[in-house]
């Protein structure tokens, strides 16, 4: 018998189906993976997470492997090059932020030791699960400060699902066979 997913992982996409099984939810707080995951997250602006997912290895190969000195010191020239690469979104705006958002990642690496220290400011360690919402307090604070510090595309929506993507909000449909039954807030 196949196991129940939530509602939204596409069971005819391979990648969407392993994402959700073994990474989505699951805490990873490695730097190189959160700077992967706010890039991929901005990206989804406007989009499906399953557009962006399909793309990923495309984002991976143009991104450098998400090597954020090498992503901070992007140029006019990379940015063209990124323009012109069909594999990934092709979004000025998204393009530029992508770097300038790198930038402040950096910069907020060394203010707090690593991006994950920033992160517990917000949540002193908490995991927060909850079920069917897009944006929550912590969301709002986060994007707020994020927005403050001059990162684009980091609303409270794309912020809440990156804190999805790397396991500080759990959020498993109660019908999905990874639902954990903890007192949903």
């Amino acid at each position: 018998m196949d196991k129940k997913r939530c509602k939204w992982c596409n069971l005819k996409n391979p990648l969407y189906v392993k994402y959700h099984d073994n990474e989505w939810c699951v805490q990873n707080f490695d730097d190189k993976y959160l700077f992967e995951m706010l890039i991929l997250e901005s990206f989804q602006a406007g989009l499906s997470w399953e557009c962006i997912l399909n793309k990923r290895e495309n984002f991976k190969e143009a991104y450098d492997n998400f090597d954020l000195e090498k992503v901070c010191l992007y140029d006019d020239e990379k940015i063209d090059e990124l323009l012109k690469n069909q594999g990934i979104i092709r979004n000025k705006l998204k393009i530029k932020a992508s770097i300038n958002n790198a930038k402040i990642f950096k910069s907020i690496k060394e203010e707090y030791g690593s991006f994950y220290n920033y992160l517990y400011t917000f949540t002193n360690g908490k995991i927060i699960y909850e079920i069917g919402k897009t944006t929550n307090h912590l969301s709002d604070k986060i994007s707020k400060d994020l927005k403050k510090r001059g990162m684009k595309f980091v609303g409270s929506t794309i912020i809440y699902s990156y804190l999805q993507a790397i396991g500080i909000i759990y959020s498993h449909d109660e019908e999905c066979y990874l639902f954990k039954n903890f007192k949903i807030t």
